[in-house]
């Protein structure tokens, strides 16, 4: 059974950092883009970061230039670190892990809160 395992939330003061990561077990092996999502309070859940198998990233533009995705292969997780953070990130994180190969499939973690507020 596939699970995705999300850590690394909590509050923090605005201007500052965390470092989501998202491990996952029982995969398959194949080909997967991993991402992470959120939804804000009263709001639909919104991309933030995609990464593909070959590491080409895509962010949603109110992140651009604070969040960097990235992932470990050999460990199947995904990181997001998250700088400059503002009280407009305040969200439920998701990772996601899309297959490609060798069929489609979607998995999706839990989530952990990202808190910014002083």
């Amino acid at each position: 059974q596939v699970q995705l395992v999300e850590s690394g939330g909590g509050l923090v003061q605005p201007g500052g950092s965390l470092r989501l990561s998202c491990a996952a077990s029982g995969i398959i092996s194949g080909t997967y883009s991993m991402g992470w999502h959120r939804r804000a309070p009263g709001k639909q859940r919104e991309l933030v970061a995609t990464i593909t198998p070959g590491g080409m990233t895509n962010y949603a533009d109110s992140v651009k230039g604070r969040f960097t995705i990235s992932r470990d292969n050999a460990k199947n997780t995904v990181h997001l670190q998250m700088n400059s953070l503002k009280p407009d990130d305040t969200a439920v994180y998701y990772c996601k892990f899309e297959r490609h190969w060798p069929s489609g499939a979607d998995y999706w973690g839990q989530g952990t809160q990202v808190t910014v507020s002083s």
